[in-house]
């Protein structure tokens, strides 16, 4: 071999020497600060890392165990070098800015970092999560009957996993709902026409002897002297529940809640059996109410709106209200709220909205 072809040889051998060092050295450093002891390894992480160790995604009944890396790193490669370009700003914030080096600040950027993060896996169809869940893959019959309806409804709306599991391994933002919205709707009572024929409560209202209204229930006005007036309810009563009003026949969505004296005071039909054995029959009451009520829906159900955006909206995708039928709606939303803060009040108007849109009220 002469000298020349030694010196080009040598120049790749070194060459490839340094690339392979170079790659190596990357991909080792790469896969390193990929590492869940690496990530928890920053002070701002011990409040994240605590809420991950509460989480299924830690520990299970299948001993399978998700690290940081498989939820937030994509495996696809640019999809990986741009995550891992984008997580130097948190290096940035744990030595210069101390952006979140207290629980405090923490909890006043939660957020802004859930929204970040959220935006992400939308960005990319939640491509970690599907690298272990799978449509395809499951099992309907295993699944509870909600959980295989609400897949069945995310796979034909091109729903992406992070739509529906915001607060899977996280605690989701706080909600929070500003107390002006319900001054706001308040203030449409205000408004009420004194010659209005038909009028709504925007919270529960006494009817005196007779029982409790609920939000939302239509009433007949019969005789009004400013916020003094005589109402008539029209509903219906189901046999062995005689103490509340519902909505429809067959429509659990409670109108009333009765007192003895209420039961007396109906005017009522003939029980009648429905196709599942249940016995209804149309009644209606005439009662007294001094509670500030609204001519209209549309300020309540604008505010049921923002009480969607701000408690469901918030860990979920919205599910529009003619999803469910009106007898779905009133477990399903129980069950949603029982996991948020949000207030009885509150939670009955967000259920009226939704029973009142429901797929087998907006058909008729």
């Amino acid at each position: 071999m002469s000298i020349k072809k030694r010196y080009i040889a040598l120049i790749a051998a070194v060459g490839v020497g340094i690339g392979w060092l170079t790659l190596g050295g990357s991909a080792a450093v790469m896969h390193y600060t990929s590492d869940t002891e690496f990530c928890v390894s920053c002070h701002s992480m011990e409040t994240p890392y605590k809420e991950y160790q509460g989480s299924v995604h830690f520990s299970n009944a299948k001993g399978i165990r998700a690290e940081c890396s498989d939820c937030h790193i994509p495996q696809e490669p640019m999809d990986y070098l741009v995550t891992k370009i984008r997580a130097s700003k948190d290096i940035y914030h744990e030595f210069v800015t101390g952006k979140i080096d207290t629980e405090e600040k923490y909890e006043a950027h939660r957020t802004e970092m859930a929204e970040t993060v959220w935006a992400q896996f939308r960005e990319n169809d939640s491509a970690t999560c599907r690298s272990c869940h799978d449509f395809g893959a499951m099992e309907e019959y295993e699944q509870s009957r909600d959980a295989a309806k609400m897949h069945a409804y995310g796979k034909a709306n091109d729903q992406t996993c992070i739509d529906c599991h915001k607060g899977v391994a996280h605690f989701a933002p706080e909600a929070e709902l500003d107390s002006k919205a319900f001054e706001t709707l308040m203030s449409f009572t205000t408004k009420t026409a004194a010659d209005a024929k038909v009028v709504y409560p925007v919270t529960a209202i006494s009817m005196g002897d007779f029982g409790t209204l609920n939000p939302t229930t239509k009433l007949e006005v019969v005789k009004a002297e400013g916020d003094n007036r005589t109402v008539k309810l029209n509903a219906f009563q189901m046999k062995g529940a005689e103490q509340v009003l519902y909505m429809g026949e067959g429509q659990r969505a409670i109108v009333a809640t009765l007192s003895e004296q209420g039961q007396q005071a109906l005017e009522a039909g003939e029980f009648k059996a429905d196709v599942y054995g249940n016995e209804w029959r149309s009644v209606s009451l005439t009662a007294s109410i001094d509670s500030p009520v609204v001519d209209t829906l549309a300020p309540v159900w604008s505010y049921a709106e923002e009480l969607d955006n701000v408690y469901c909206a918030t860990c979920h995708a919205k599910i529009p209200s003619n999803h469910f039928t009106v007898n779905a709606w009133g477990p399903v939303a129980k069950s949603m709220g029982d996991r948020t803060d949000i207030t009885v009040e509150n939670l009955e108007i967000l259920t009226k909205f939704f029973q009142h849109h429901a797929k087998d009220v907006v058909g008729h």
